[in-house]
């Protein structure tokens, strides 16, 4: 059993890459989903936006203008 001296460049998954890779598109498009719902979950939504059916201006929640 002969082993090469430069192996062919392998995925984490597996998968054979070509010359310079280091990622196949499944774990690339993997990686991308992971970051995108890390960075969507850190937004706080609730912080800014007005509760539903809230008054949109202070006059019209009963305040008396003159």
């Amino acid at each position: 059993m002969a082993n090469p001296i430069y192996p062919d460049p392998t995925c984490e998954c597996g998968a054979q890459l070509d010359e310079g890779e280091t990622r196949c598109l499944k774990c690339s498009a993997r990686a991308r989903w992971i970051k995108k719902q890390r960075n969507k979950n850190k937004r706080r939504r609730g912080e800014t936006r007005r509760p539903p059916r809230g008054p949109r201006k202070s006059f019209q929640a009963g305040e008396v203008r003159s």
